[in-house]
């Protein structure tokens, strides 16, 4: 898990550090710098991996953009010539300068210097100023990554770090009428592999149950499972199906597989839906499950607006639900998460160090600034009965819109 991940000079962040938990929570006004913080990490993902190009950003989630708009250009200050990012996890830490420039933008970013650090040994290290020369658009890491094999901090950083993506599902993409553009395990970055997912999922839940060293696994996708239906309070089952098999409209475009409801209120017979025709919160609330259960995963992943197409009190009982499937997974997992949803907070365990709340805001100069929120500020209001939505929607945590 990563421990502290620091940028400077992308976009709207001069300087930005910070230290997340295992799920991690952002809020603040649009345009405040919430998907800036999470592209950050999917640019430092792709220097870890070797290259920084449009390709190796789109896999990630990052949207491509020009180096103008990349680096910093606030009037006040000299135009940065390079971008920075560092991560650290626990003795280990990786630092990564990119450069590019301006004018004459070359199609993959350049290596302006990297640093890979293991209890303050430097296991690899680059320099403009050095005299052997490295290809500038190849990173040292990924090469270097082939020759250990000790499982030490180092390497588990360059491994949790190289796999990130950010997740943004939307409803046509979830249904299954509109193609995913990036195919990425386990659920596409869309979300449209849902339906192979969740019939991946319980594939390997079965295989799991005649295998006794995999019983906690098993035991984890069955409750995750069992709570999304929870959640899902119209529906007695869901699951996936051949798309032929199922009530679609011939005017429909789909996959091969859907997604499959039963509804609990319809007569038999009659009370099978798709994915095209069921709630679009039951769907998002499908690509959580699977996002969270799912063996296939992301180590570290971020999903930008979270709560999107969801009911207040439902985004509530999903981050509730979040928090205790990532808490309590007998995988690695590290997650970021981006919400609108002021009632999406009131599920968010706090008095946990490991789930963390972090507000995101700009400066009068227009700086991206991060602050966790820590429960012992507002014991008193608390107290009084005040729950952190309200909070929010009040002002009191700051992250909030100057309108």
């Amino acid at each position: 898990m990563i421990d502290k991940l620091q940028f400077k000079w992308f976009k709207s962040i001069e300087t930005v550090e910070f230290e997340p938990g295992s799920v991690n929570v952002l809020i603040g006004a649009n345009g405040s710098g919430k998907s800036n913080l999470l592209e950050a990490i999917g640019i430092l993902s792709a220097a870890v991996s070797g290259r920084v190009d449009d390709e190796a950003l789109l896999r990630r989630g990052v949207r491509p953009g020009v180096p103008a708009l990349f680096k910093c250009s606030f009037p006040d200050i000299k135009g940065p010539l390079n971008i920075h990012f560092g991560a650290w996890r626990q003795s280990a830490s990786y630092e990564v300068s990119l450069f590019n420039p301006i004018k004459d933008s070359a199609q993959a970013w350049r290596y302006h210097t990297e640093n890979l650090q293991k209890d303050s040994h430097r296991i690899l290290g680059r320099s403009h100023r050095r005299k052997e020369k490295h290809n500038p658009e190849a990173g040292l890491a990924a090469l270097k990554m082939v020759e250990m094999t000790d499982q030490d901090d180092a390497l588990l950083l360059l491994n949790e770090l190289r796999d990130f993506a950010i997740f943004t599902p939307n409803t046509p993409t979830l249904r299954g009428t509109l193609a995913d553009s990036q195919q990425r395990q386990p659920v596409g970055l869309a979300g449209g592999q849902l339906a192979n997912a969740v019939s991946n999922l319980d594939r390997f839940r079965t295989a799991t149950k005649a295998n006794k060293d995999s019983s906690d696994r098993e035991a984890f996708i069955a409750k995750v499972r069992a709570n999304a239906l929870q959640l899902i309070d119209w529906a007695t089952f869901f699951g996936t199906y051949s798309a032929s098999s199922m009530p679609l409209s011939p005017s429909v475009g789909s996959m091969e597989s859907v997604v499959r409801f039963t509804d609990r209120f319809m007569k038999s017979g009659r009370n099978t839906l798709s994915g095209y025709d069921a709630s679009e919160g039951a769907l998002y609330v499908l690509f959580h499950m699977v996002l969270a259960a799912h063996p296939k995963s992301p180590q570290i992943c971020a999903v930008d607006n979270a709560d999107h197409g969801l009911n207040p009190r439902l985004a509530r009982e999903l981050f509730r639900n979040i928090c205790e499937w990532n808490l309590n997974s007998p995988y690695s997992r590290q997650i970021f998460l981006t919400t609108q949803n002021p009632l999406s907070l009131d599920g968010l365990p706090l008095q946990n160090d490991r789930v963390r709340l972090f507000t995101v805001s700009r400066t009068e100069k227009g700086r991206t600034v991060i602050n966790r929120i820590e429960l012992d500020r507002f014991k008193k209001m608390a107290e009084q009965g005040w729950t952190l939505s309200r909070l929010w929607a009040m002002g009191h945590l700051g992250g909030v819109a100057n309108v």
